[in-house]
């Protein structure tokens, strides 16, 4: 959970510090980081092929299969991470044709492009990451990903507002800090990996280039469609960016405070879905089909526990937490950012409400991951979120309409729709697998 968390936490320290300077600034940050967030997720989601294929060879202790597993996730990964880097730096100009707010268009684009080459780092660590939860250490990601945020508090904090004898770069600032808290949080961990008795031999002398086609047929069998998950979820959320800034740069920054506040208790709900795709690709390789079901409820019932705390607390600090990203001291733009803390209060409503779909839905995905079944949850992603839900966030979300509420009122009925479908999927497979394994023996 914490080595999820850190991703979001980065993001965290850059909106309220960057929430300081102004509402255009904070919404600035948005926008730049809607495009990120789907090229991150696409990332994310492909690396997520690797942990359940080490975790299974973990368990048949067959280290050949691991290495092999690791290798080309690894190699894919870095592929992927150029890719995407290259696809948002010609994705820019589309900023200009989306019915943005002119002055955040002008101020997101330099963060843009730092924050982009940050992928590059973050996606290859992300190969790395999940090689080191298949082999059940995830104390070792968490450790890279804490230092890493501190690392980014310090130079966000030292170029955003030009403190210790560095310049003030402002949003560009915050860029930069992410940019070298990503190359630290890798190096870090290779670090750590190549000196651990368990996952050396794994993670040195690796020859990257020299592929097997059945490996590499494998790992994009699971990992696109696992990509496609995650992707068709962040971008209906990226969609509720954009149909925001359409409302203006006030909505834009409020949708981006309770995302923000969101994806932080998304990211304990994705922390136990990794302990699912882990403990449910040891239970496949040992065939023990029973158990690995047990297994899995365990995970829901504790992920369904902490989702309630979260509702709970976001229905009463609703009012409170919107107001640690901005500034109500600064008399110059008081009108904006109390607009922008009315309007995060509400949003935050829908939040607590979605609450427990949304961590249903993200730790059965990790169950089926680990089963390494990917390609009917894909489906059911794909109709829960664009078929169901953002029809529902375009025709509420307009102005006439609910405004930013009826974005989120869209985005809350996706998720349960795909908690819904997601779980009748895991339920019906597990007690296929284990009558199959009765009837065998």
């Amino acid at each position: 959970m914490l080595g999820m968390l850190g991703h979001t936490f980065v993001s965290l320290i850059d909106n309220i510090m960057v929430g300081q300077l102004g509402s255009a600034e904070l919404a600035a940050v948005s926008l730049g980081n809607s495009f990120i967030f789907i090229a991150m997720s696409l990332g994310i989601g492909f690396s997520t092929a690797i942990t359940p294929l080490i975790a299974e060879a973990d368990s048949e202790k067959n280290f050949e299969k691991g290495k092999s597993s690791f290798k080309h996730g690894l190699f894919l990964c870095t592929v992927l991470s150029l890719m995407l880097f290259g696809l948002i730096l010609l994705a820019k100009p589309l900023m200009h044709y989306m019915k943005q707010p002119e002055e955040v268009v002008v101020l997101a684009i330099p963060y843009l492009d730092l924050v982009a080459f940050s992928l590059v780092p973050l996606i290859i660590f992300q190969g790395f990451k999940q090689f080191s939860d298949g082999l059940s250490m995830t104390r070792y990601p968490m450790y890279a990903t804490i230092l890493a945020n501190v690392i980014n508090v310090f130079f966000n904090y030292a170029l955003i507002f030009g403190k210790f004898g560095f310049p003030q770069m402002g949003i560009v600032g915050a860029a930069i800090g992410t940019l070298i808290s990503r190359f630290v949080m890798l190096f870090f961990l290779w670090g750590i990996l190549k000196r651990k008795e368990k996952s050396k031999d794994y993670v040195t002398n690796i020859k990257l280039f020299v592929l097997n086609n059945s490996m590499v047929k494998k790992i994009l069998g699971l990992g696109f469609p696992s990509a496609m998950q995650m992707f068709f979820e962040v971008a209906i959320f990226t969609g509720a960016i954009w149909l925001s800034g359409m409302l203006g740069k006030n909505p834009q920054a409020a949708n981006q405070i309770a995302l923000n506040l969101s994806s932080m208790t998304f990211m304990v709900a994705m922390g136990l879905s990794v302990a699912a795709m882990i403990r449910v690709g040891n239970q496949k390789g040992l065939r023990d089909f029973k158990e690995l079901r047990r297994i899995a409820f365990s995970i829901f019932l504790l992920g369904l526990g902490l989702a309630f705390i979260f509702a709970l607390l976001f229905l009463a600090f609703h009012t409170v937490l919107p107001k640690l990203y901005v500034d109500l001291d600064d008399a110059s733009n008081l009108i904006d950012n109390t607009e922008v803390i009315t309007i995060a209060a509400k949003l935050l409503i829908a939040a607590a409400i979605f609450q427990l779909s949304d961590s249903i839905q993200v730790m059965v995905l990790g169950a089926l991951r680990g089963l390494q079944d990917v390609k009917i949850p894909t489906l059911i992603t794909f109709i829960a979120y664009w078929m169901i839900g953002f029809p529902i966030s375009y025709f509420l979300g307009k102005e006439e309409a609910y405004a930013s509420f009826g974005i989120w009122l869209g985005l809350l009925v996706g998720l349960t729709s795909a908690a819904i479908l997601l779980y009748i999927r895991f339920n019906y497979l597990t007690k296929k697998l284990i009558s199959q394994e009765e009837n065998n023996s």
